[in-house]
């Protein structure tokens, strides 16, 4: 448990190959089912300050308390994703605590000296879907993320942590459209 942000809720992974990855968690790990979109909106996305339009396929599973997001970008368009894989890493690349009070917390980040990387909206790009990633301190893997899970975006979350409580291994990747299409 943070005593800033409260629990963690997101491990997120940048992965070089979406399908690979979501075999191994799934085959390997028994975690899923994974809910996959090929090209992720990203809506109002600055990267150090400045617009940029990274292409991701994102897929989402959960396991307990904590979503697993692993994240494969397409095209090279500056991002925190991009940069990760640069260095000559792949997995872990940030943690993710939910949030339903942006603002504050944005701010309480602030306060603690976190500084934004990147930023946007996510989804449909509706006001309640924001994003930030704060800098990190010289250690991969442990870039912080704030997300909204207000609107859309948390009942997305709610269903992708419902669709793991019961899996039985069948049909381990599935459309995040499905989800979407029931909210």
């Amino acid at each position: 448990m943070s005593r800033i942000f409260g629990p963690l809720r997101q491990n997120g992974y940048v992965v070089r190959d979406v399908e690979r990855a979501i075999a191994y968690w799934t085959d390997v790990m028994g975690v899923g089912p994974f809910f996959l979109i090929d090209d992720q909106p990203l809506n109002g996305f600055e990267y150090r300050g400045r617009p940029a339009a990274p292409s991701i396929r994102v897929a989402l599973a959960h396991t307990g308390g904590v979503q697993i997001e692993l994240i494969q970008q397409t095209n090279d368009e500056p991002s925190a994703f991009r940069d990760f894989l640069r260095a000559g890493h792949e997995g872990l690349q940030h943690v993710a605590f939910w949030t339903t009070r942006f603002d504050a917390d944005l701010d309480r980040a602030r306060r603690h000296g976190l500084e934004v990387l990147q930023s946007g909206r996510s989804g449909s790009g509706a006001p309640d879907e924001r994003f930030v990633y704060f800098t990190a301190q010289d250690h991969p893997g442990t870039v912080i993320e704030l997300s909204e899970t207000a609107g859309r975006k948390g009942a997305l979350f709610r269903a992708v942590e419902e669709a793991a409580r019961d899996w039985d291994g069948t049909d381990p990747v599935r459309p995040m459209a499905a989800l979407l299409d029931r909210r």
